[in-house]
């Protein structure tokens, strides 16, 4: 049996429509429907990884490091208690570590690696759709993200729930592997300015916190998660070049969707 946790995620929903058809499937949640399993990261005691083979876990990253890391440590360690045989894992892509939100992914895959279980790494790269947030036009159809000149290799999400497919419903090839998985085509604000119609003027990251923490929609925990992703960008640090090799094409078998458009969709609601 193949058990996916984090499917109410963005991801996870199109991990779990990709294996809709299949009855050796089962959803890990905190809220489960019929036929479904109640899993909770912070209840350990509601971990149950019984009769399952493949577990494919979805980061549980939407908090502060330490909470990350005993979310993490409690399922990995119930993993090992329930005989579960493989653990694949979505992690952050290499050429990442200088965002603040590095640090729980790379503790969990140290863990992995010394754990019992066979495990799989998936590093994936920062979503196109993701930047439709963060770099969205304002209503004259100006993008002020501080991105300076820097550029992302940012991928289509649907490249990345294909890919997490592939790998957890035939893990035995890629036991013992971690694979980076970033865009081919790195995009800059000009190059989702031109996609959209748009203009690009890069404001500064002062003002950009400043935005960020007036519109009282970001936890505290997130204000740097947000500036460290565009300080990243704005460095030249997520452009892909940084890590190694880039295996969402060989894993894919085919040519990665284009993030631009990606991008276009989720900036105009139609993802």
């Amino acid at each position: 049996m193949l058990m996916i946790t984090g499917a109410t995620g963005a991801l996870g929903q199109l991990v779990t429509a990709r294996l809709a058809d299949r009855d050796d499937v089962v959803l890990g949640t905190r809220n489960p429907a019929p036929g479904e399993r109640r899993i909770d990261f912070d209840d350990p005691e509601a971990l149950d990884f019984s009769g399952v083979d493949t577990l494919l876990m979805i980061s549980a990253g939407a908090a502060e490091d330490d909470v990350v890391a005993a979310r993490h440590e409690a399922a990995i360690s119930a993993a090992e208690k329930a005989g579960v045989r493989h653990l694949v894992y979505t992690s952050l892509s290499g050429d990442g570590d200088h965002l603040t939100y590095a640090l729980a992914h790379r503790w969990t895959e140290r863990r992995l690696r010394a754990s019992a279980l066979n495990w799989t790494v998936l590093r994936n790269g920062l979503y196109a759709e993701f930047l439709a947030a963060i770099a969205a036009p304002g209503p004259d159809g100006t993008i002020a993200a501080p991105l300076g000149t820097g550029r992302l290799a940012a991928v289509a999400r649907e490249d990345l729930a294909e890919v997490a497919v592939r790998v957890a419903t035939a893990p035995d090839a890629h036991a013992g592997r971690t694979y980076e998985l970033v865009g081919e085509q790195a995009l800059g604000g000009a190059d989702l300015a031109a996609a959209l119609g748009g203009t690009y003027e890069p404001g500064a990251l002062g003002e950009t916190r400043a935005a960020i923490a007036g519109a009282g929609e970001a936890l505290p925990f997130q204000v740097p998660m947000l500036l460290s992703t565009y300080s990243a960008i704005a460095g030249g640090f997520m452009d892909g070049t940084s890590v190694g090799e880039n295996a969402l094409r060989a894993l894919l078998g085919r040519a990665p969707r284009s993030a631009v458009e990606a991008y276009a969709r989720a900036v105009s609601g139609r993802e």
